[in-house]
This record gives structure tokens, C-alpha cells and sequence, in this order.
């Protein structure tokens, strides 16, 4: 069995402080992908001094802009191949996406981290950006799902989209219509990767039709009290992968007081 972690940690140094990393080490991970890392590399490796994570290889992707954004993969195995950025050259430096090649359970995977931009309905600009990285992250996931269904190799894509997919993925669905992270056209994206691109999405391949489970709350409110979360957090799979994916479980905290990001960990097990 391996076990894939996805996790927007809002900040790695802030959620060291709040005992993400202690709660990280206990998931018995096999690879961990990580957005909203905000560090320097050397920042990041000092967050995981006196972990389990101590010794693993680290892929990172920081951005340019500092306290911002940054992707990062940890696996225990040396990573073959590590390769930063997607599409066009404005998302180059941005820590918005990494992926390795390396061995799970035996297989040589192409592992991704992703952190989307969030967008912003009423800024033409912001929304714009948004819709070029989704275009960039489309052309990708084709030439992968290709080169699964050729033979050459399976992918698992996981990280922060920043979009709800469908009504079910989003408690105030209703509310949200018109907002960035809920708009039409961006979730026409999410329906082309698991329509004709054939990707999985295991987090609702798994739990089944919901509504749920969320992997995002506000800070603010009472959201995460009423669970009226997003369910924003994906790991998607090309087919050789699917068939092995047996179980999804979101990592919410107890209480608000042991929360240690507005996110959750999605957590899949594979055989």
C-alpha cells in the first residue's frame, strides 16, 4: 500500500508552529505534496529539521515573490527527474507548479504539485491569470494522460485548484454563483479533464456523490463550525492508477482551535 498526501499548508513555518508538521508525520505518507509553502528553500528544510521528514528528498519550487505562494513534493526515494513550471513563461517562477518522476510502490509515477491562482470575478486582470494557468495546466495533463494511455507511464496530478467543481463540492453552492472558484468556465476546465482528457478524481471517485467532503474554510465565521466549506483540493489519476486507488479520507481538524491551515490534508491510499 501507498499512501499520497495533498496539502495547502498556508505557510509551512506557520504551520509548524500550529503542529501541521507533527500531524503530517503520523499519516504514515509515502509522498507528500505541499502548496502555500511560503519559504526559501533553506526556510523549508529548517521547518522539517527534527521531523520524519528530516531526511526525505525534497522537490521546491519557491516564488519569486517572497511569502507567497511555492510547491514542494516529498517522497523518502530520491526523486529521477524534477521539472518547475507550466505553460508560458510568466508561471516559470511563480511556485504554482512542480513534478518529479519517482518510484511508488514499485512503479515510476510522475508526481505533480499544483497551487492555482485564485482568481478574482470582478478583476479583469487577476481572472485573466487564472484562465492562462488553467489553460497551461490542460495542455499538461493532455500530454500525460497521453502518455499513459500509451503505455509510457502513469501521473498523479494533486494540489489547491482553486475551483469547485460542482454543486456538491461547495456547501453554499447558491451564494456562490458569480465568485471566482465557482464560475462556469472554470468549472467547464474540471469537465474536460474527467470527461474526454479521461483523468479521475479520486477525492469524489472514493467518497462518493456528497454533498463533500470539504477541504476548505474561511478563517473567518463560523464556516468551518457548520462545515460550509469548498471542496478545492484535488488528486487526480490516469487509469493504471485509479484501479489501484482504494480509499480517500480529508484531514479535518477536531475543533477550529487544532486547525493548523484553512485547508485540510486529502489523504489516498492506494494498493
Amino acid at each position: 500500500m501507498a499512501t499520497v498526501v495533498t496539502a495547502n499548508v498556508n505557510g509551512i513555518r506557520a504551520a509548524l508552529k500550529r503542529g501541521g508538521v507533527s500531524w503530517l508525520e503520523q499519516a504514515g505518507i509515502d509522498v507528500l505534496c505541499l502548496q502555500e509553502v511560503r519559504a526559501s528553500d533553506e526556510q523549508l528544510v529548517e521547518s522539517l529539521v527534527g521531523s520524519a521528514f528530516q531526511t526525505w528528498s525534497i522537490a521546491h519550487a519557491p516564488s519569486v515573490d517572497k511569502g507567497r505562494s511555492g510547491v514542494a513534493i516529498l517522497t523518502p526515494n530520491p526523486h529521477s527527474e524534477v521539472r518547475i513550471g507550466v505553460g508560458p513563461d510568466e508561471f516559470a517562477a511563480t511556485g504554482r507548479w512542480i513534478e518529479v518522476d519517482v518510484e511508488i510502490a514499485g512503479d515510476l509515477v510522475t508526481v505533480v504539485s499544483a497551487y492555482a491562482p485564485t482568481g478574482e470575478a470582478t478583476d479583469e486582470a487577476r481572472q485573466a491569470e487564472k484562465y492562462r494557468y488553467l489553460d497551461a495546466m490542460q495542455a499538461r495533463l493532455e500530454t500525460l494522460a497521453a502518455r499513459s494511455k500509451s503505455g509510457a507511464g502513469e501521473a498523479l496530478v494533486c494540489g489547491d485548484f482553486n475551483v469547485a467543481h460542482r454543486e456538491n463540492d461547495i456547501k453554499n453552492w447558491k451564494g456562490n454563483r458569480g465568485r471566482a472558484g465557482f464560475l462556469e468556465q472554470e468549472r467547464d476546465y474540471l469537465d474536460h479533464w474527467f470527461g474526454a482528457l479521461g483523468w479521475t478524481d479520486l477525492g469524489r471517485h472514493l467518497a462518493g456523490d456528497g454533498p463533500g467532503p470539504y477541504t476548505w474554510w474561511s478563517w473567518r465565521g463560523r464556516g468551518f463550525d457548520t462545515d460550509g466549506g469548498w471542496r478545492i483540493d484535488y488528486v487526480l489519476s490516469t487509469p493504471g492508477l485509479t484501479a489501484r486507488a482504494n480509499s480517500a479520507l480529508v484531514g479535518k481538524a477536531n475543533t477550529y482551535a487544532e486547525r493548523w491551515s484553512d485547508h485540510a490534508p486529502l489523504i489516498i491510499n492506494f494498493n
